[in-house]
């Protein structure tokens, strides 16, 4: 028997068309209509392909000239919001023109292609493999959660209230109990830990779970902010207070080695003030990514959760004395957000520009040739350096289609992100020899000739090269962050900071109402308090007392 479930929620039209137009910016509420993306396959970016000549300059300089400018001609309304001009529509074009995701048919939702979703396999492989380097198992929980598992834990179910999406009808009749489509896997979880934990032999539980999650956004943003999104969330059980937060510690440092040495995204990692920590715990600790707006991203938690669900379910265990006791236990998890960081730290306005360490393809080989007899050649010469670069393990695509221009290929793969692209031309072939172009360094400048075909030159050339993009792009986005975040001793110079667009970082001690009072005026919120703290005596920004920390405040997606 089929069971078809329906969800009662609030009328569409109040979710989905409540946020207000404006003259510059895309709907927040919305994606870009569906026809825009149909009608811009990639960008025509001329200041890349002027450069993007053929392999050997004498040769094929000319040849491409009159092919690029045929495919400029032929593009030309296919363009690229500028990122200064219009930051959220230059995103949402980046998505469509990269092929990473389109609109799901619900409003909202998106559909992750297969570009997108590689990257997010890329995102995967290296988090399993260290959730399991630290002793965590995968498993996976049931998305249909009793409603009343979501109300035992106070603070949890008025924090998770307004996002919740609701099942009250399966199999044509009414559920006794209504179901709540998992917004997160805490009360699952602590209902299964009471059934699996009895004893401190059975302790610590480490596990981790991939799976999608349904939060029902007012505002949304593809891959940052969507009503279904996909992550892993990791869920611990620990006898003792000091092992859930050495977890939780833990977990946080997974995701910031993560964030620096493989999306090349230099967070700042610290704890969340009361205010924004999330809704169930006691601590929680956050990796802050700034993106090429300077708006800040939360890319990762770790969350201690004290005791909280486990007194609310009752989740105890025989310890070593024979007494009964609550667990304590963690939560953390990353998202498909990540993806979306990826793309605002680092694109620029020919797109996407990707890190090495997670880009589906690394190398991209564009074959040119000018005449028929000189193609066998040329594709002979770009299989073989594809078959070199693919047994070193090097993400190797051979672009060898016949049905566009290379200068047409040259602004495909730049908008696509991959690192380097190979050139191979007939004199390349005469001479054993290739071109190759960076995508993090545009024009002659990134483009250097005459690298040896000979397997250990060319595969020792590029991974270097490799090495040094992923170094380059984690350099400058450090030096964007570090240059767009104010020290400030007073509210006004935090006003000041934020009115600029930038962080403000300063003394803290004041109350939640202070914290309240700078959200309402400025639009910034605490980020975190940077576990790297200065020396020395502070004061308060706010109040003028005595501060322990400072904090950093920023707008936010």
């Amino acid at each position: 028997m089929v069971v078809v479930a329906s969800l009662r929620l609030p009328s569409l039209t109040s979710l989905f068309f409540a946020s207000s137009r404006s003259t510059h910016r895309a709907p927040v509420a919305l994606f870009r209509r569906r026809h825009s993306c149909r009608r811009q396959p990639f960008l025509a970016a001329a200041k890349f392909s002027a450069q993007s000549a053929a392999s050997s300059p004498p040769e094929t300089t000319e040849e491409l000239a009159v092919n690029q400018k045929k495919s400029s001609k032929n593009n030309q309304d296919r363009v690229i919001t500028p990122r200064s001009q219009d930051f959220n529509a230059w995103y949402l074009d980046v998505i469509a023109n990269a092929e990473l995701a389109d609109y799901g048919p619900v409003r909202g939702t998106m559909v992750i292609r297969p570009y997108g979703y590689a990257i997010w396999e890329a995102i995967q492989d290296y988090l399993n493999v260290k959730f399991k380097e630290t002793g965590h198992s995968n498993m996976y929980f049931p998305q249909f959660i009793p409603y009343s598992f979501i109300e035992k834990e106070a603070s949890h179910v008025e924090g998770f209230s307004p996002e919740l999406a609701v099942v009250t009808i399966g199999g044509g009749k009414e559920l006794e109990e209504k179901l709540v489509v998992r917004p997160t896997s805490e009360t699952i979880v602590n209902h299964m830990f009471t059934q699996w934990i009895h004893s401190y032999r059975d302790l610590p539980l480490l596990i981790n779970q991939w799976a999608n999650v349904t939060r029902w956004e007012m505002r949304t943003k593809p891959f940052v902010r969507t009503l279904e999104f996909l992550w892993q969330e990791g869920h611990t059980a620990h006898a003792t207070p000091e092992e859930a937060e050495e977890e939780a510690m833990k977990m946080i440092d997974v995701y910031t080695k993560f964030a620096y040495e493989e999306a090349a995204i230099p967070v700042v990692v610290g704890r969340k003030s009361r205010e924004e920590t999330f809704a169930g715990a006691v601590r929680t600790y956050t990796i802050e990514a700034m993106m090429g707006d300077r708006k800040a991203l939360q890319a990762g938690t770790s969350h201690n959760l004290g005791q909280n669900f486990s007194r609310a379910f009752d989740t105890q265990f025989m310890d070593e004395n024979g007494q009964r006791q609550h667990i304590w236990q963690t939560s953390w998890a990353v998202s498909t957000r990540f993806v979306g960081g990826i793309i605002m730290t680092h694109g620029d306005d020919a797109g996407l520009m990707l890190p090495p360490k997670l880009a589906p393809v690394q190398v991209v080989i564009v074959p040119i040739w000018k005449k028929d007899d000189e193609k066998a050649g040329v594709l002979n010469a770009a299989s073989s350096v594809k078959e070199v670069l693919h047994s070193a393990g090097v993400k190797v695509k051979l672009d060898d289609s016949d049905m566009r221009t290379p200068g047409w290929k040259f602004n495909f793969w730049e908008m696509k992100g991959v690192p380097i692209r190979i050139e191979i031309g007939p004199r390349d072939v005469a001479s054993g020899s290739v071109v190759i172009s960076r995508r993090d360094v545009p024009g002659k400048q990134g483009k250097v000739f005459g690298i040896s075909m000979e397997p250990s030159t060319l595969v020792g050339y590029v991974k270097d090269k490799l090495d040094e993009i992923q170094a380059s792009l984690l350099a400058k986005a450090t030096s964007f962050r570090d240059s767009n975040i104010v020290d400030v001793s007073s509210y006004d110079e935090l006003k000041e900071a934020i009115s600029q667009g930038k962080w403000a970082r300063g003394p803290w001690s004041a109350s939640d109402e202070d914290e309240a009072r700078v959200k309402e005026e400025t639009g910034a919120t605490i980020r975190c308090f940077p576990f790297e703290q200065p020396a020395g005596t502070k004061t308060c920004l706010m109040t003028g007392q005595p501060a322990g920390e400072i904090a950093i405040f920023a707008k936010s997606y």
